[in-house]
Parts: C-alpha cells; structure tokens; sequence
C-alpha cells in the first residue's frame, strides 16, 4: 500500500506542519490504513480560506493524495466529524503526543490500532476532567504496538509475580529485575505501585509520578535519547490558548 501512486479519502489526522517554500506547508500525517506519511500541500498558505485553514493538528479530517516517492502531493482535504477543540495547557499534551508519534512510528508502517487510540485520545485530552491516566495508558498502548511492552505482571529475570513490598530496576530491554536488599532503592520501582500500574489504577499521586517516570525510560528505546522540545512546554512556556490556523509549527 506504501507505494500507492493514489490515495482517495484516507481518515488522517496531522502530526506537524512547516512552511515549504513560499507558499505550501510540508505535512506529517497519521493515516488509518498507511501509517505516518509525509505530503505536500501545495499553495496551502495562500489563502487564509483555502487548505492551510483545514489542515490544523488534532483536527479530524480525511485527505487524498499521489505520487510515489516518500513524499506524496496532497490533492484533497475535507473535514470529518468535529472535535472538541484542545486548549490551555491541555494543548501541551496534545503536542507531546504528535511529537511522540513523529518520533516513534516508521515511515508507511500501518498501525490502525494507534490510529485509533489516538483518534480517542484527543477528545479526552479537551475534555476529561483528568487526562494524565489517559496519556500513561495511550504510552502503555503505543510500546505494546511497536514491539516494546512493557510487562507489569512479571519480573524479566525468572518469569516470577511482581511483589507488591518488592523494589525492582528497569531495562527497557529486558524488563524488570528484582532490587538485591540493602541496595540503594532510589531510583528502584515498588511492586506494589506497578501493579497499580498495570491495573490502570493512577489514583495515588506518588503512583502517577512513578508511571511518568517509567514511561519516559521504556520510551527512550523508540524515540532515541534526543530529549522531546514538546516536554520543554511544560517547564519554559506559558500555556497557548489554542492551536491556530495561521501557524506554521
């Protein structure tokens, strides 16, 4: 399907855009049916009216395009079922999730399941009264989907239950490994706050501060150890209102 020469009315939602050229905007765009995928979309900033004002992120839209290299020509943009719109400081989210998703998917690999666990995300996102569960579960979806789960039921070394008074060190790579006793237990995961982990179960503060902390190292083995800009929103920038049809980011 990659090197389909067209492509008509494909569910999309965009990830990023920038400027190209005097006029047009370069696109990353997650597909239903095609994955990540990379369009150009000619003469779109021309006119405020035209396709740059529909191709917004955390938008719901159904594109078509051609061509056959890498990067495809988009040849047509509609709307689909509205969204909640995401603001505030719900937008930085929003924002790390694309850059995520960037980082982390192939080119043209299909992933119709992360497609539409994000797709659901979004409306979470702009109106769930607490939306970092929603984010700790949508990570927890994505490793499993690219071949990195992360096992929160047993330890990587002899296929043993997880303690709930046990401590435990992570490796991306092989899971968890049980903490010697006596050894320093700062940087070690309790047992019993991964199985509330594993359970979904994020009502402790100290359990969501742990969940964050977990997903970013099991995250580092798909998006690389370049730190994500999105994550600086957080620290550095006041919170934008929302995302506008002007922006070239």
């Amino acid at each position: 399907m990659a090197g389909a020469a067209r492509v008509d009315r494909q569910p999309a939602f965009v990830l990023h855009r920038r400027a190209y050229r005097e006029s047009s905007l370069l696109l990353d765009v997650l597909t239903r049916d095609f994955g990540r995928i990379g369009l150009v979309a000619r003469a779109a900033r021309a006119s405020k009216k035209g396709q740059g004002s529909l191709l917004q992120p955390f938008q719901s839209l159904v594109v078509s395009w051609s061509g056959r290299g890498e990067l495809k020509t988009l040849t047509g943009v509609e709307r689909a079922e509205p969204l909640p719109q995401v603001a505030g400081e719900r937008l930085f989210s929003a924002l790390y999730v694309n850059e995520l998703l960037v980082r982390a998917l192939a080119h043209a690999d299909e992933h119709a399941l992360i497609f539409h666990a994000y797709a659901g995300l979004l409306p979470g996102l702009a109106e769930s009264p607490d939306h970092e569960p929603l984010l700790r579960e949508f990570e927890l979806l994505l490793l499993r989907e690219l071949g990195y789960a992360v096992d929160l039921d047993f330890e990587a070394s002899g296929g043993e239950c997880l303690e709930p008074g046990a401590f435990y060190a992570f490796d991306p790579a092989t899971g968890f490994l049980p903490q010697p006793a006596g050894l320093d237990s700062t940087h070690a995961f309790p047992g019993q706050a991964l199985l509330a982990i594993g359970k979904g179960d994020y009502s402790d503060p100290f359990v969501r501060r742990l969940a964050k902390r977990l997903l970013r190292e099991a995250l580092s083995a798909v998006v690389g150890d370049r730190p994500l800009r999105s994550r600086e929103y957080f620290r550095a920038a006041p919170a934008p209102v929302s995302w506008g049809p002007d922006s070239d980011r």
